[in-house]
């Protein structure tokens, strides 16, 4: 994901983000955006986890016939 960004990429953004937000609102941000992805994984592996699940049973009824 962050590999076409590049460490210097990164560095920018951070003092970007640093400037814009300052160094006291920083360390909110960062725990906010780190917990609305973990929310994005867990959301994501809901919806893989029902597609397989939902493929198994097909396969199942269709070997059944």
């Amino acid at each position: 994901m962050f590999s076409s960004i590049g460490v210097p990429g990164l560095i920018l953004i951070l003092i970007i983000a640093l400037v814009v937000f300052g160094p006291s609102k920083l360390p909110e941000i960062g725990k906010a955006f780190g917990s609305s992805l973990k929310e994005f994984k867990n959301a994501t592996k809901g919806i893989v986890s029902d597609e397989d699940s939902s493929d198994k049973t097909e396969k199942k009824s269709s070997n059944k016939n």
